[in-house]
């Protein structure tokens, strides 16, 4: 079977649908030795260099140009997911084309799966307001209901979907995120305290690390912390972790003038992106893992944090609870005060973050990349008979 992959995220390592490819491409190549794979991505106007996986000779990188670069970023990439691709695949005679994310060709010529991380755009209005953001929900919502096959990343996902798309949930399979194998528990104190001092971190802290929208929460969180710092037995610190390039959008708003407003300034650290060497560390530094998220379709921070041995505070709605499972405080996401709760028990509690962080660590290997990338084998078996 030849099979063509729209790797488009390629592109952008930082995302969750870019870190999503690039380990189920490394997990195919491990577990696949038969079928042939042309991972395709487009250069556009302002593409960024690809983050690559090294794989073996059944799998052909190529970044194609052609008119989609000269189109502009969102123009081009509408041309890449709805002409570019539909030629690729008429040209190279593809069996099959996966898109693993939520844009697959309105006119596929061949069958097609689409990976559906999450429905955000059409379950929270404040995401799908823009006009344009409307016309391509509409485009690629219609695409999908033509697609083969869906895989999804939760349960809850899948739900949405049948829900919000109308799709019959067996055309729907659900095949779980997993975390980078060298995401694990570091105890090295030398190079935690240097991480520390590379942040200008002093001591313990809470961390929340993610993006800056809204349905994140990270207002909640600094009210949570404001009203629960009086009640650590110990100093502990808040650092809110990930990249700022999008904050000041009416979506995106700004925590640095909230920690001032909240009076919080001094107890609060904002690191800006962090790299992927340096994930580990962060997470493994820190007291407890603060992820409030009032929307996820999977929660990958979630597990990250777990993967490392670090007490997770987290939401007890969307697909949160069914990532977590045991291993975590499950609180409502938005109450101030159960949030502030949670975050006084797992400070002052060392028993408490020592059974957090074994159940993590438990629950985090339930999830593979390898397992994840054979229900995925298994759906482009399934479609190409």
């Amino acid at each position: 079977m030849r099979i063509a992959i729209n790797a488009y995220f390629l592109e952008q390592p930082a995302t969750g649908s870019g870190e999503h490819i690039y380990y189920l491409l490394e997990a195919l190549e491990t577990i696949d030795e038969s079928n042939q794979y042309l991972v395709l991505y487009p250069r556009l106007t302002g593409s960024q260099v690809a983050r690559t996986p090294h794989l073996g000779p059944n799998f052909q990188i190529r970044e194609v140009r052609g008119a989609a670069e000269r189109l502009g970023q969102r123009l081009g990439k509408l041309w890449w997911e709805q002409l570019s691709l539909r030629r690729l695949c008429a040209g190279e005679r593809v069996d099959l084309l996966h898109s693993p994310y939520f844009a697959s060709p309105l006119a596929p010529n061949v069958p097609t799966v689409v990976t559906i991380h999450d429905v955000i755009p059409l379950v929270l209005p404040d995401y799908g307001r823009a006009p344009h953001v409307r016309v391509y929900m509409k485009l690629v919502s219609a695409a999908a209901r033509r697609a083969t096959a869906i895989l999804t990343v939760s349960e809850t996902s899948k739900l949405d979907i049948v829900r919000v798309l109308g799709i019959p949930p067996e055309r729907i399979h659900v095949t779980y995120n997993a975390t980078d194998a060298g995401l694990h528990p570091i105890d090295d104190r030398s190079t935690l305290e240097g991480l520390r001092d590379s942040y200008g971190i002093n001591g313990n802290f809470l961390l929340y690390f993610g993006g800056f929208d809204r349905r994140k929460n990270v207002e909640r969180i600094l009210l949570a912390y404001r009203a629960a710092r009086e009640s650590f037995h110990s100093p502990c610190q808040l650092v809110l972790a990930g990249s700022t390039s999008l904050v000041g959008h009416p979506l995106y708003p700004d925590p640095r003038p909230m920690i001032l407003r909240y009076g919080l300034e001094g107890q609060t650290v904002v690191t800006g992106r962090v790299s992927e060497e340096e994930k580990p560390l962060l997470y493994s530094a820190a007291t407890g893992f603060v992820f409030p998220s009032l929307y996820e379709g999977f929660g990958m921070p979630v597990l990250e944090a777990m993967a490392c041995g670090t007490p997770v505070i987290t939401s007890n709605t969307s697909s949160l609870p069914e990532v977590a499972g045991n291993a975590a405080l499950l609180v409502d996401p938005t109450s101030v005060d159960a949030l502030a709760e949670a975050m006084v028990r797992v400070v002052n509690d060392g028993v408490l973050r020592e059974e957090l962080g074994r159940k993590g660590l438990a629950r985090a290997s339930q999830f593979s990349w390898e397992s994840s990338a054979a229900k995925t084998l298994e759906v482009y078996r399934r479609v190409t008979q």
